[in-house]
């Protein structure tokens, strides 16, 4: 299930998902629709740099403002993902 942030960076919502069984850890940028058309997309690598898969309508300025967010906040991203997991193992 994706994981959403209820901010928005650069104009866009980001959501996204590190459960998925095909593809590695991704990143969507959307606007307010929430829905992929149009939305950008961005693999994410261990050490927070990112490969745009699909630029969408995200330009080139806030294509940069998403990345460097994601690379300053892959702790916040995997904190995220891994606590509520944690949690529910321990109870």
């Amino acid at each position: 299930m994706p994981k959403y942030f209820p901010f928005k960076v650069a104009g866009y919502y980001l959501y996204y998902t590190m459960e998925c069984v095909i593809e590695c850890m991704h990143v969507h940028a959307s606007d307010k629709r929430l829905t992929e058309k149009g939305s950008a997309k961005l693999f994410v690598k261990p050490d927070g740099e990112t490969i745009v898969q699909r630029q969408g309508v995200v330009s080139e300025s806030d294509m940069k403002k998403i990345r460097k967010y994601i690379k300053l906040n892959l702790l916040v991203f995997m904190f995220n993902f891994f606590l509520p997991k944690y949690i529910a193992i321990s109870l």
